[in-house]
């Protein structure tokens, strides 16, 4: 039975991933952050069947330790302060976690004497920001407009020198925005289908968004989970885009999530709010999936309308 090792296990992507790995028989490590509330209702059906360690990615002995228990022979890592607005607020932690945090997983990895540990890193279309080509893909160059998308190019060319330095298994996927229902209400998508929920429901009068215009590409969650699986799965370690080769802006997201419950007159339901505003804005991040596709078989199987409906449906179900 193979082991895997999942860091930010209760996060969307860590739990759709352990779900996945569960399926194909590994025996499942995942790696939390003790909070102050209950977090586990992401992973809440299938915590009989996996194994949870406390750790930090800014506490070098309890990843030391993490990796002693599991002895994995796959780490995937998800654990990271992976909202971009509270970055601008919070940029040291943010740095210590998303980019330190990766450095001391590395290291005990390297240090645990296991050579044959493989490891996924969640790289993001955020290390792009303002776009030096379009569409993105592996050689384009970084030009990252927040404390987040700094702190991801900083774990991500990491990997890349202890790949190269120490002829270590690790491979990062440069995942372009995907959602699903377990996607947090911090980040805009879910924002949008719980907030037109409620005013459908008539809980809430209107929706306050910062720029509408910022365009996207918008996948689904677990598409991406089994091309993480298969990066670890290939001979070499690489770099891959993930994404829908599509691009839409947060206007349409909003106009759609409306469309989906039956309403039309949508202005009357919005109010635009500064606060959510960025200091520096990413204006267009559009992916070039052809390498994830010619080596790993990734199809995009859920099209932007597809997923606006099933989000904004689901939130339907969640608050009636």
């Amino acid at each position: 039975m193979r082991s895997a090792l999942i860091t930010g296990i209760t996060g969307m992507d860590g739990s759709h991933l352990a779900e996945l790995l569960l399926g194909k028989g590994y025996r499942i490590f995942g790696l939390y952050r003790r909070p102050s509330t209950d977090n586990f209702w992401r992973i809440k059906n299938i915590l009989s069947e996996i194994n949870l360690i406390c750790g930090d990615l800014t506490d070098q002995n309890s990843l030391n330790k993490a990796i002693q228990l599991a002895k994995p022979e796959e780490i995937y890592n998800f654990a990271a302060q992976s909202y971009v607005g509270a970055s601008w607020a919070n940029p040291e932690s943010t740095m210590d976690i998303n980019a330190m945090g990766v450095l001391r997983l590395l290291e005990a990895v390297k240090t645990s004497g296991n050579k044959n540990m493989k490891i996924f890193q969640a790289s993001s279309s955020e290390m792009f920001g303002k776009v030096q080509e379009t569409p993105q893909n592996e050689n384009t160059p970084f030009y990252p407009r927040s404390p987040y998308g700094i702190s991801k190019c900083t774990a991500h060319w990491l990997c890349k020198n202890y790949r190269e330095s120490y002829n270590m298994f690790i491979s990062c996927g440069i995942s372009f925005n995907h959602t699903s229902f377990r996607r947090g209400n911090e980040f805009v998508e879910s924002k949008i289908s719980a907030g037109v929920a409620k005013i459908k429901l008539g809980k809430m009068k209107y929706i306050e968004l910062g720029n509408l215009d910022a365009k996207r590409d918008w996948s689904w969650a677990e598409d991406f989970c089994l091309m993480f699986w298969k990066m670890l799965q290939l001979k070499k370690p690489d770099d891959f885009v993930l994404a829908s080769g599509k691009t839409h802006s947060v206007k349409e997201y909003l106009i759609e999530s409306f469309k989906a419950v039956g309403i039309t007159d949508w202005k009357k339901y919005y109010k635009p709010n500064p606060k959510f505003m960025r200091p520096a804005e990413v204006d267009l991040l559009l992916g070039d999936y052809t390498k994830a596709n010619k080596e790993l078989g990734f199809i995009p199987t859920t099209t932007f309308k597809e997923i606006v409906r099933k989000m904004t449906e689901e939130n339907l179900k969640w608050l009636a």
